[in-house]
């Protein structure tokens, strides 16, 4: 569904500069471990504040993702190289910075013959290996429905496993092509039978759908056990994404949030700048 008005920003979306003595800190840590974020990669709206409080969601197996969902600000086409030294860059980066809530993404590597999952393990066995009290948690792509990809993810010891459904199963087409649905509601409920993990889940609104089709795959999520879920406002990278076809209104949120703490989850982040990994250490730790 395509909207060639433009539509005017609310004021509830309308942002201050964000700063703080940490930032440059941050950034110069990244920089010096040749290290990507999905802060900056995806133009969080949230990346100041989370630079400032020492805290960014790294993004491994390169910058550039083999699929092509066209809300998606990250860079498209052919893959990089897959670094043998990140998993230590990554853990350096961690031990330098002195979190102990971590969360490691990455963009989709079809490419790789197990896309990309025990690259996944290796920086979580060095982030270990080096900082052993820290937390860790993933957002994970769909590995194809790869169930020995999962295994290998889930055996290196994250804390709760994350993958977004991103939107309603309309939408799919248009907005994640290369996606399928129900196989990533199977990849949630695999994470409870092959593991009894936390799960975690993530949508956008404002890309054309209806409340009624937000609720329907809330029940979908937790049909499959899902324990924490994120919603938040979809904001166009550009002229050249998806567009936004409506700027939900915050009372609507607090309404999604109600209903899915009915249904059952542990956890709720609605919100119109709510991203997937924005304070996720203060969902699981309440």
């Amino acid at each position: 569904m395509k909207n060639s008005t433009v539509l005017r920003k609310p004021e509830w979306l309308r942002m201050k500069i964000r700063g703080g003595d940490n930032l440059n800190y941050v950034q110069e840590i990244l920089q010096k471990n040749h290290l990507n974020t999905v802060c900056e990669e995806a133009n969080c709206p949230n990346r100041m504040e989370c630079f400032s409080n020492r805290t960014a969601t790294f993004i491994i197996l390169g910058s550039r993702c083999t699929r092509n969902c066209t809300f998606c600000d990250i860079a498209t086409g052919h893959p990089d190289a897959v670094d043998p030294e990140e998993p230590l860059h990554v853990a350096e980066a961690v031990k330098s910075l002195g979190l102990t809530y971590v969360v490691i993404t990455s963009v989709t590597r079809d490419d790789l013959p197990d896309g990309g999952s025990e690259h996944f393990a290796r920086v979580l066995r060095s982030i270990h290996k080096s900082s052993p009290g820290a937390d860790i948690e993933v957002l994970i792509p769909d590995f194809k429905g790869d169930t020995k990809a999962l295994q290998t993810v889930i055996d290196a010891g994250p804390v709760i496993i994350n993958h977004n459904i991103e939107t309603v199963p309309r939408l799919y087409r248009e907005v994640r092509p290369q996606a399928v649905y129900r196989r990533s509601l199977e990849l949630l409920e695999k994470v409870k039978k092959l593991s009894g993990l936390y799960s975690k889940s993530g949508m956008m609104v404002g890309l054309g759908e209806t409340y009624d089709e937000v609720i329907a795959s809330l029940h979908d999520l937790r049909s499959v056990d899902c324990d924490f879920l994120t919603i938040g406002q979809y904001l166009a990278p550009s002229k050249k994404h998806h567009p936004v076809i409506e700027y939900i209104h915050p009372d609507i949120f607090a309404k999604y949030k109600e209903e899915a703490l009915k249904m059952g989850f542990k956890g709720v982040a609605s919100g119109p700048l709510v991203r997937s990994s924005y304070k996720a250490h203060e969902m699981l730790r309440g």
